[in-house]
């Protein structure tokens, strides 16, 4: 790669990102953050799109290895890819790609365009991925990052509601959790206060709350959970606390129809969240706006398709894009990044795209039913495909169940793979009609057959960062 074609695509594409970015340091209206981007015809959208597609894709070539062998590798240019009617011709790049280049290149890999020169001299700071499926990849962010990320972050928390005179009561650990660092950053640039509640306890945080009476609550769903059964244990209501909305990230909440209700009943605030991943830029892909649920009861999730490129594509069938209306799994090409921008990134999360303008007015494509589940956390039993949130909503829908429970999966001795939920209940001395009413919710949304165990209230552990609830012990994994 020759130094001087690198660093001139690379100004090249920063200067792109330049042009298309409005309202930076507040927001232009009081509906939206961004209302030329935020309400841009569908034409307009893709014209940008096109714009900065054109310079992206030279970028990576000059300035990612990784990139420049995969082009090598099939006989392609960059002028290959120049509009988003080209991206077809480009096979999406997986996680394990991205795996493979890191064990051979470490510590860094050669996936991103962040180089030594750049973290030595204009660094700002590092993001592994959270997942549980293979080694952690690591990425470099620049301060142009952070700029770009403190703007799209401020847009997406706009729609949601985030307003001067709010306070947000920010429970994360603050170490390698993306979310948490972004919300942080989006709201020091809002000018809207932050209150940290990482390393005290559930006790301390329900005192922080009664005391400086935050309106926004912002932390895992699971945590929203265990927190307001706190408040409750120490006799205070948190439907009548100062919360008036839940906003979440790093787990599914708001598309889990019987734990949003179980949320929103016990706060009686609104669910809104934040959706995205580490590898395509940390700044928020998806995010909610004033109606977070539609009419008909489903909820949805906007999508900025002016910094980046959402498609949906069929894993059963080489990856090919759906037809909007139809279910898919997302991929991502980012265009608001200096060091993580990619082409047709698999992100993984199945939903499905609508892209009519919204109530709100924003007319960018929206995730109805919000995202199902990643497709590494796909569980085959028996034949029958299905994911844990499908099992969290048949859970979450029997009255009186606590908030945690665990799923094993393990194999008999005679090689039957079988599937067995431990759930929290006040009647566990006489269970029976708590096992079949969770036998029953469960197997009318995936028609599967499992064991329930009832044990006491306050018997399982408490969920403390990011949710595992699925203990893989089957003799073959599938």
């Amino acid at each position: 790669m020759s130094k001087n074609r690198a660093a001139a695509t690379r100004r090249d594409y920063l200067a792109v990102l330049q042009q298309h970015r409005r309202n930076f340091s507040e927001p232009g209206s009081d509906a939206y953050w961004s209302p030329e981007l935020e309400t841009a015809s569908r034409d307009k959208i893709r014209a940008i799109q096109n714009a900065k597609l054109e310079k992206l894709s030279p970028f990576l070539y000059e300035n990612s290895a990784f990139y420049r062998r995969r082009f090598d590798a099939t006989g392609m240019i960059p002028d290959d890819i120049r509009r988003v009617e080209d991206l077809p011709k480009w096979k999406p790049v997986d996680k394990k790609e991205m795996v493979a280049d890191l064990e051979a290149n470490p510590p860094w890999g050669t996936y991103t365009t962040h180089d030594e020169e750049i973290w030595n001299s204009r660094g700002w700071t590092i993001f592994p991925t959270s997942g549980s499926t293979g080694m952690a990849r690591v990425f470099r962010y620049s301060k142009t990052d952070l700029e770009y990320w403190k703007w799209a972050n401020s847009r997406a928390l706009w729609s949601l509601g985030a307003r001067p005179g709010e306070k947000v009561f920010l429970i994360v650990g603050f170490g390698p959790h993306v979310w948490g660092w972004g919300v942080l950053h989006a709201l020091a640039h809002m000018g809207i206060p932050c209150i940290p509640g990482g390393g005290l306890t559930a006790e301390l945080r329900c005192n922080f709350i009664l005391r400086y009476q935050p309106t926004i609550l912002a932390t895992l769903p699971s945590q929203l959970l265990r927190i307001g059964h706190v408040m409750r244990e120490l006799g205070h209501d948190p439907a009548k606390s100062s919360i008036t909305k839940l906003f979440t990230g790093g787990e599914p909440a708001a598309g889990i129809k019987a734990t949003r209700r179980r949320l929103e009943d016990m706060w009686d605030a609104k669910v809104v969240e934040f959706y995205g991943c580490t590898e395509a830029s940390p700044h928020s892909g998806g995010f909610s706006c004033s109606h977070p649920v539609r009419e008909d009861g489903a909820v949805q999730t906007h999508l900025m398709e002016d910094i980046q490129v959402w498609e949906l594509c069929d894993p059963e069938n080489d990856m090919s894009v759906v037809a909007e209306g139809s279910r898919g799994i997302t991929v991502c090409t980012n265009m608001n990044s200096e060091s993580s921008s990619h082409l047709r990134f698999v992100v993984g999360d199945y939903t499905t795209f609508d892209t009519t303008p919204c109530v709100c007015g924003r007319t960018h494509v929206r995730a109805i039913g919000g995202f199902q589940g990643r497709a590494d956390d796909l569980i085959n039993l028996r034949g029958i495909k299905f994911y844990p949130s499908v099992v969290e909503e048949g859970v979450r829908a029997v009255d009186g169940i606590g908030d945690e429970y665990l799923v094993t999966l393990d194999t008999s001795p005679d090689g039957i793979d079988h599937m067995r939920i431990r759930v929290e209940h006040v009647d566990h001395a006489q269970p029976d009609n708590v096992v079949a009413a969770v036998q029953n919710a469960v197997k009318s949304r995936i028609e599967v057959s499992v064991e329930v165990d009832v044990v006491a209230p306050h018997t399982l552990p408490k969920t403390e960062m990011k949710a595992k609830r699925v203990d893989d012990r089957r003799a073959k994994q599938r």
